[in-house]
């Protein structure tokens, strides 16, 4: 699927939803199901900074496309970052650099999050970003 494919499907799943409570239980859902980040991979160099919560992530090549994992001490927190995984793991780092994340505004999330959480929101989202420029310069040599 496409970024913009899946980014379709999670404003469908959210649009489901009666009220904010009921998404944030999803979102701790998404969470719970998040692989687990390898051990050797939880560095301070793998956190991400200007989050409340401590995170991690992680990405490698996996022939031209990047994995991510990624692992918080946050459950709501690790619900967000499974979203992002979702939309941008096992994508192009043309596609995740190419990509917008209006669907974030259209599920209405960084409107629902204490001002603190959507700095972190948007701290993720750059730092997966930045990890697509660092993968594509690899795949370019």
């Amino acid at each position: 699927m496409t970024i913009k494919e899946i980014q379709e499907e999670i404003i469908d799943e959210f649009s489901m939803f009666e009220d904010w409570m009921e998404r944030y239980e999803y979102i701790i859902e998404l969470g719970k199901s998040l692989p687990l980040i390898d051990e050797a991979y939880k560095l301070d160099e793998n956190l991400i900074k200007g989050c409340q919560s401590k995170v991690w992530l992680h990405s490698k090549l996996k022939g031209d496309t990047i994995e991510f994992t990624a692992d918080s001490d946050a459950i709501l927190t690790k619900g967000i970052v499974a979203l992002l995984l979702r939309v941008f793991s096992d994508q192009t780092p043309k596609a995740i650099l190419d990509a917008d994340t209006d669907f974030i505004d259209e599920i209405g999330l960084k409107e629902h999050l204490s001002p603190t959480r959507a700095n972190g929101l948007v701290s993720m989202v750059k730092q997966i970003k930045m990890y697509a420029i660092a993968q594509q310069s690899k795949l370019a040599n």
